[in-house]
């Protein structure tokens, strides 16, 4: 189990120290490390898995450290790693860790378990660059990409294809789907995201793909759909993935889920939606990593650590995240308020920071400001204030 990673001079992060909670969140401008950092956790957890993956599907295992970085975390990414200046540290550890040994895979012999039956795959990536994983509403198999993809895109998008082939017949609703999410989870999907229509898989276009459909009119195919619509269906499929229908709460040996900017193109309203999924997500006893660009995100996090620090009740969860008292919710609302939630500030300078508590009246602007996210809200209200303090003067 990975509880905590030390990292310096691994791509443009230069100095991190982050304990993972069972909510951890990752802010931050652009190109700071917030994706490579957690396609590093996946790799650190994940590494027999994904060598199985890549020799499944005709990668070339035998490469030089730097060729396998432009594999796995995408082409032109071979220099994120230095032999003499980047240090990688895990838990308790006292020695250093070497990255390139994670490039490499471990040839078993009979004196050693076998990888395929003693190392399942442990964590779950949803990565921004989802809406590539659909094409004109059609799923896209690993090998629909170049070798120089992310590793974590195709093999998303694989998952997600495996979804669509094997779990749905032809004309056949794929939300709302009874079986699929709690009616009180589905209801704000409903009502934020799809409004008036249902997502389905369709053959009209000659082609198994998923459409739009209402009771209205014709079906809508992908390039018609909103920016949110686009974004949030495959996250829905992997979240399909994560949630199975039947009463084993987790997928197969699965521990681990990143999800990263899940807000893309959505209305707050669907953002709130979306939380309410993460939080079943750890109701369902996953851990949790976000990156996200929404302060809407932030502010639910930092109301619930405030409603663990002054003995909220679920009732007070529940009116939160905007949802109805019944079973199921009130268990959802319980284990948020039992989680713990990190953030980490990830620096233009390269340096990250624990920003956990999320105090707004921090004196460190990294921290008032959660991140960043909030500080351009407060510049506007400033520029505002000297305008309307001036007029008044003139007034006067």
């Amino acid at each position: 189990m990975v509880e905590r990673i030390k990292a310096s001079m691994i791509g443009p992060v230069t100095d991190a120290d982050i304990s993972f909670g069972d909510v951890t969140i990752f802010v931050g401008p652009q190109a700071t490390g917030k994706s490579i950092f957690l396609q590093l956790l996946k790799l650190l957890i994940d590494k027999p898995a994904i060598h199985r993956t890549m020799r499944q599907y005709g990668l070339v295992q035998s490469v030089p450290a730097r060729r396998f970085f432009d594999q796995y975390f995408g082409e032109g990414m071979a220099s994120i790693w230095s032999e003499e200046n980047s240090r990688l540290r895990l838990g308790k550890a006292r020695r250093f860790t070497d990255l390139t040994q994670y490039t490499r895979h471990t040839r078993h012999t009979r004196h050693t378990r076998p990888s395929r039956a003693t190392t399942p795959e442990k964590l779950f990536y949803i990565p921004a660059q989802r809406a590539m994983s659909l094409r004109d509403g059609v799923t896209r198999p690993f090998t629909d990409y170049r070798a120089g993809d992310p590793f974590v895109l195709r093999d998303f998008s694989q998952t997600i294809h495996g979804i669509v082939q094997d779990e749905f017949g032809i004309n056949e609703e794929v939300f709302p789907r009874p079986q699929r999410l709690a009616s009180a989870l589905r209801a704000p999907l409903e009502k934020n995201i799809f409004g008036n229509f249902g997502l389905r898989t369709d053959t009209s276009g000659h082609q198994g793909r998923l459409v739009l459909n209402s009771n209205n009119g014709p079906p809508l195919p992908y390039l018609v759909w909103s920016a949110g619509q686009r974004e949030f269906v495959p996250l829905l499929l992997g979240l399909y993935w994560l949630l199975p229908a039947s009463k084993v709460p987790m997928r197969n040996e699965l521990e681990w889920v990143v999800i990263e900017e899940p807000e893309m193109g959505l209305h707050p309203n669907g953002i709130g939606a979306v939380i309410n999924l993460v939080l079943e997500l750890r109701l369902r006893g996953y851990r949790v990593c976000i990156s996200t660009h929404s302060p809407h995100v932030l502010d639910v996090i930092w109301a619930l650590r405030f409603f663990q620090e002054n003995n909220a009740q679920i009732r007070d969860v529940l009116r939160l995240l905007a949802l109805a008292s019944e079973a199921k919710t009130r268990k959802l609302a319980g284990a948020a308020l039992e989680s713990e939630f990190k953030t980490y500030y990830f620096k233009r300078n390269g340096t990250v920071e624990d920003i956990s508590d999320l105090d707004p009246g921090a004196d460190d602007v990294s921290e008032g400001g959660w991140g960043g996210l909030t500080e351009f809200s407060g510049y506007v209200g400033e520029v505002v204030a000297r305008v309307a303090n001036r007029a008044e003067t003139e007034d006067s």
